[in-house]
């Protein structure tokens, strides 16, 4: 639901403008924490497999790292432009100090569609991307991860090229790489479940249980299939799932109101998260419009796709039975929208929070790959667990002392955190 008038990182700025203010900061430490610090834009260029030359957009952005090197996925995506990437380096500033761990915010993004690109054409890409931003990220300066349409073979195709260049073996310099080459067990799962780790939290203080509630998903990718998969384990149920079909590359809800079976649909999706729309219908799913997933008759909805997508147009559209929304996307609510939830009195758990689990997974990869010791899988969710666990507990008991919106309050322990390094630094 991209619209022309919406700027991600005009929204990141008035969320970080309003807490800002609330926190009575001195203006130093906003100038310094409501712009990035750095950013690189470049191009890169990539023969293709028919011989011709083509050249991609590249974007890094280092919003801040006051606590710790910058992190933050790489994206690839037809859409991207530089002020999302600087939204979302400034949201990874705030998802890594909620819960807690000493990195600071970072993002990257190349304009593509990997959906038309060959692996060897991909692998330029990548290798592409790194050759031009080598001198400026690093395992103690920045560190990237997967994000939208990449994975663990584009990040080993990374680190490869960065190692080649500088010399030298650094697996710590990148995270999301395929286990056994430096990868974490339990880091592909980290994002989504972290996300019903905090659900399972809400319910908790809500007297919700979680094994009579339904959900409504937007998204098939990694994080929804892992928070799907989590979610119906502790006895829930999801009734829809939006995402792209893969023939005619539109967005198609796809409902079973006695809830969807994860594996079936996991057989008829291609690896970027489209589903095969026919043989969904095949199988009994009702075709609804890509929309459709806000407007059922659910206790959860869960975002996890794009920013932008509960707005002011969509938010009229969810169901007065909603009682939870938790934001596995980076950024999907607007701020006129947020009025409105707030107005219904409907329980978030903000995106920064809720889809912590990754970077926190990621930290783990880090902290494993650098002591060169890794943790079996029960061991890295177990700490996982805990982690977002903690992280939800604070944010909880701020927003119940304070009566306090939960986005606030997520966001005012964030930014106090980082406010504060800031000002040991002697940056301000």
């Amino acid at each position: 639901m991209e619209t022309s008038s919406y700027n991600p990182y005009r929204v990141a700025q008035s969320q970080f403008d309003k807490i800002a203010a609330v926190l009575e900061l001195d203006e130093g430490v906003r100038q310094i924490l409501r712009q990035p610090m750095r950013e690189y834009q470049f191009t890169i260029p990539v023969r293709m497999d028919d011989g011709t030359v083509r050249v991609f957009n590249g974007f890094r952005v280092q919003h801040n790292d006051a606590r710790g090197p910058a992190k933050g996925g790489i994206r690839f995506h037809p859409m991207e432009t530089i002020d999302t990437v600087r939204a979302l380096s400034m949201w990874m500033t705030w998802k890594c100090s909620v819960v807690n761990i000493p990195l600071g915010g970072g993002k990257g993004g190349i304009v593509c569609d990997p959906h038309h690109l060959s692996m060897r054409e991909q692998e330029q890409l990548c290798r592409g991307w790194v050759r031009q931003i080598a001198k400026n990220v690093g395992p103690v300066t920045d560190i990237p991860a997967p994000d939208v349409m990449t994975n663990g073979q584009h990040m080993l195709w990374i680190l490869d090229e960065y190692e080649t260049i500088v010399g030298g073996r650094y697996p710590g310099f990148i995270t999301g790489k395929p286990v056994g080459m430096g990868g974490s067990l339990g880091r592909t799962e980290a994002t989504g479940y972290g996300v019903i780790y905090v659900l399972r939290e809400a319910m908790r203080e809500l007297n919700i249980p979680l094994a009579k509630t339904t959900a409504s998903i937007q998204g098939f990718g990694n994080v929804a299939r892992y928070a799907t998969e989590l979610f119906i384990r502790l006895g829930g149920t999801v009734i829809s799932i939006a995402c792209w079909d893969q023939g005619d590359k539109t967005s198609y809800s796809y409902r079973k109101k006695n809830g969807i079976n994860l594996d079936e649909l996991r057989s008829i999706s291609d690896k970027f998260g489209g589903i095969d729309k026919n043989r969904a219908r095949d199988l009994g799913y009702e075709i609804l419009p890509g929309d459709a997933w806000i407007q059922q008759d659910v206790d959860v909805l869960l975002p996890a796709a794009l920013e932008n997508q509960i707005n002011r147009e969509t938010v009229q559209k969810i169901s007065p039975k909603v009682k939870i929304i938790v934001e596995g996307a980076n950024g999907p609510t607007t701020p006129e929208a947020d009025e409105v939830i707030k107005q219904r009195n409907i329980f978030v758990i903000p995106d920064f929070l809720a889809n912590a689990g990754g970077v926190t997974c990621s930290y783990f990869e880090q902290v494993q790959c650098n002591s060169n010791y890794f943790w079996e899988k029960d061991e890295v969710l177990s700490k996982l667990d805990t982690a977002m666990t903690s992280a939800f507990a604070s944010v909880h008991e701020l927003a119940d002392q304070k009566k306090l919106y939960m986005r606030d309050a997520a966001y005012t322990i964030a930014v106090s955190r980082v406010a504060q390094a800031v000002r040991q630094r002697g940056w301000a």
